[in-house]
């Protein structure tokens, strides 16, 4: 598997809690959390059921009726008939539906149906835009519905329910197929088989954009860059294939090989042909050092060096011994390196900011689909040190890194070094469906607790980075030296010492 992109940003515990196989004409409940914001569950159920109909005739009442699909689905003759009715005991959705539509004699085709009801009443009932980008919703399940009919195979009916996700004008709204969804947990234990990258779809162009290369692996002994763009895998064009898809073509089992194109962006963008290895790849979301540091003084101080990789289901509790590790060992400073961090878990990153900050702090603010604001706070944090504190990022750092960055600068906790970060500023919830596949939704906007837009915009730093850093930080232990020699070459960590120089000496001055 390759890494987690960074479009999943909430643990993917919403999900069905009955998995349940689909006998013919017959009736089965969905018993689904609702998230209508990040921290607020609210029940719903769905039910479903089959019964033979001799027409197609659409029923409906609530909000907006639904025109009838009757005269698309002429030809259809006395075929069988998908009914669903959706309730709900929120008052956020106080309205009831049951429709009507022709059902596949295809049983892989029939299944994909009912899941594509299900996607697309958690998109109804969760989605950010409650406009669902200026289009009628409910028409757009009839006419997926009635694409859907014909259809021979599961692949195909998968695609019908991704470009009805793709009219929503949010490239991070998406399913995967159940195979892509065990994919994409692979690992979890922080043990993968691929190539190592990270990759995302660069929201304006689509593009799949190399946002960084775990150390040592085949990726990255390849001299493959973040920026570097993919072009085709194995032969075939990336036009249209989101990252998701793209990292399930790069996986494998270790000891095959894949074939990629790549357009380098330090090379006046000139492409090249790669062939890369498939391996074992151990992922270990933080790695940390000492850095031996004089002052302007003469004094020899000590800098406690944290890299935080990714926000796993482990970020946090590494990083917490990572600390208390490192204060053991007597720092009086700490950097924390979030470049080319993609993101992960919204709680991992918020886990990891309650450690450096006190109080009720603000960390984040919410915006939900109906433009409420919801800043989400501490209660009664206790930092575990209170030591100067530099983040450095860069353009690799993104959502849940801009989500931690954005607290620890807003509340004065930290200096920000770097350069501007990706600028991802929506969060998803992430859904297993009753089938095994997966819905990614963005559910809420967020802004930094100073109320700075982040979406497309990013975080700019303190202070720049003068030049590109000299070095890229390996894998660590405390008592690797070459490790810590090439730390004090990277001229980012220089800049951010310097900046801890001076936030001590004002310290002092106070």
């Amino acid at each position: 598997m390759e890494p987690l992109t960074p479009i999943y940003d909430l643990k993917p515990s919403c999900r069905s809690a009955i998995p349940v196989k689909f006998p013919k004409l017959t009736s089965l409940a969905f018993h689904s959390p609702r998230l209508s914001s990040p921290n607020r569950r609210v029940n719903h159920k769905w039910k479903v059921s089959l019964s033979v109909e001799t027409s197609t005739k659409v029923q409906c009442s609530g909000r907006g009726l639904m025109e009838s699909v009757a005269r698309r689905a002429l030809g259809f003759g006395a075929s069988a008939a998908l009914l669903f009715s959706i309730f709900s005991d929120s008052s956020a959705l106080a309205e009831s539906l049951t429709v009507a539509f022709p059902v596949s004699r295809a049983p892989e085709v029939n299944a994909v149906q009912r899941t594509l009801v299900e996607a697309w009443g958690l998109i109804r009932e969760t989605f950010v835009d409650p406009t669902f980008n200026h289009q009628d919703w409910d028409l757009k399940l009839q006419q997926t519905m009635v694409e859907m009919f014909p259809l021979n195979s599961a692949d195909a009916a998968y695609t019908k329910i991704s470009g009805m996700l793709s009219t929503l004008g949010d490239p991070f709204t998406r399913i995967i197929s159940p195979k892509e969804y065990q994919g994409f947990r692979i690992g979890s234990d922080g043990n993968l088989q691929g190539v190592g990258l990270f990759i995302n779809a660069e929201p304006r162009t689509g593009h799949l954009v190399v946002l960084s290369c775990i150390e040592g692996s085949p990726a990255a002994r390849a001299g493959i860059h973040q920026g570097d763009e993919l072009v085709e895998i194995n032969g075939e064009r990336l036009d249209g294939i989101d990252s998701e898809a793209a990292a399930q073509k790069l996986r494998g089992n270790a000891g095959t090989t894949v074939t990629v194109k790549v357009k380098e962006s330090r090379r006046n963008y000139g492409i090249r042909e790669v062939k890369l290895p498939r391996e074992y790849i151990k992922l270990s979301p933080i790695s940390s050092a000492i850095i031996p540091h004089r002052s302007p003084d003469g004094q020899l101080t000590k800098t406690g060096y944290v890299k935080l990789s990714a926000f796993s289901q482990t970020a946090a509790e590494d990083m917490k011994n990572a600390i208390q590790d490192l204060e053991n060992q007597g720092v009086h400073s700490y950097i924390l390196d979030l470049r080319n961090n993609p993101g992960g878990l919204v709680t991992a990153g918020l886990d990891v900011a309650q450690m450096w900050l006190d109080g009720d702090e603000t960390l984040v603010n919410t915006i939900d689909r109906d433009g409420n604001m919801l800043p989400i706070n501490m209660v009664n944090g206790h930092a575990i040190t209170h030591d100067p504190l530099v983040v450095i990022v860069n353009e690799g750092s993104a959502s849940a890194s801009e989500i931690l960055a954005g607290a620890l600068h807003d509340n004065g906790r930290a200096i920000l070094v770097g350069h501007k970060t990706f600028g991802k500023g929506k969060i998803q919830s992430v859904t297993e469906l009753h089938d095994g596949s997966a819905l990614f939704v963005t559910v809420a906007k967020y802004l930094s607790p100073a109320l700075h837009d982040i979406d497309q915009v990013g975080i700019t730093p303190d202070v720049q980075c003068t030049t590109e850093m000299l070095n890229t930080p390996k894998d660590l232990s405390n008592k690797d030296k070459t490790a810590v020699s090439s730390l004090e070459a990277d001229s980012c960590i220089m800049v951010a010492e310097h900046e801890l120089d001076v936030k001590e000496s004002k310290g002092t001055a106070s």
